[in-house]
């Protein structure tokens, strides 16, 4: 009777522990088609209730912040920025920034969410954790900066320069982070009209 029960004990944690490696491989791996959201949220079922929640707390549209992140991090859970260069060619410890993640959320920003939201247990390479972080960030935008949170163009621009060098408009001097924040918000656009079709 014990060897039996032992026996199911352990099938049983087996077949858990294969259902969670096969849950953190899924969200580690990037969506195929990264220009579709329907395709992305079936293949990433989860993706869009995390989706769907940061958009119910924060108020942001799912397609904002999807496109948002599509272009930060390509959906990929381990991007970090690149490491620096010595003489211009040899790799040093050092990286470019602390961004890192789905959200490629900066050390100091990533800490003073916690801070604010409370929640201390949180991951950059957690898809869920991220989003909510994109929600809370693009919130703050709208608060301090009065930038629409359906304006994704803006909301990219203050995302990447922080809200103090948005403020200085530091972007002014940087046509190629224009250009990238142009197609942030075409994405974005594709996306809602995406979205609302297969919603």
């Amino acid at each position: 009777m014990q060897i039996k029960t032992i026996f199911l004990l352990s099938v049983l944690a087996i077949a858990v522990a294969c259902q969670q490696i096969s849950q953190q491989l899924s969200q580690q791996t990037s969506p195929s088609n990264k220009n579709n959201i329907c395709e992305i949220f079936s293949e990433k079922r989860s993706w869009k209730r995390h989706a769907r929640k940061s958009e119910r707390k924060w108020g942001v549209p799912v397609p904002v912040l999807m496109a948002t992140m599509r272009y930060e991090s390509a959906f990929k859970s381990d991007v970090k920025t690149p490491r620096k260069k010595i003489l211009g060619f040899i790799p040093s410890w050092q990286r470019v920034s602390s961004a890192q993640g789905y959200a490629q959320a900066l050390d100091g920003t990533w800490k003073q969410y916690k801070k604010e939201t409370g929640k201390f247990f949180v991951s950059r390479s957690s898809f869920a954790d991220s989003i909510d972080f994109m929600g809370w960030y693009m919130h703050k935008s709208r608060k301090n900066l009065g930038i629409s949170k359906h304006n994704a163009y803006a909301q990219y621009l203050a995302y990447h320069e922080g809200q103090g060098g948005y403020r200085r408009g530091t972007y002014h001097k940087k046509p190629w982070l224009k250009k990238y924040a142009r197609k942030v918000s075409s994405l974005a656009g594709v996306y809602s009209i995406q979205y609302n079709s297969c919603n």
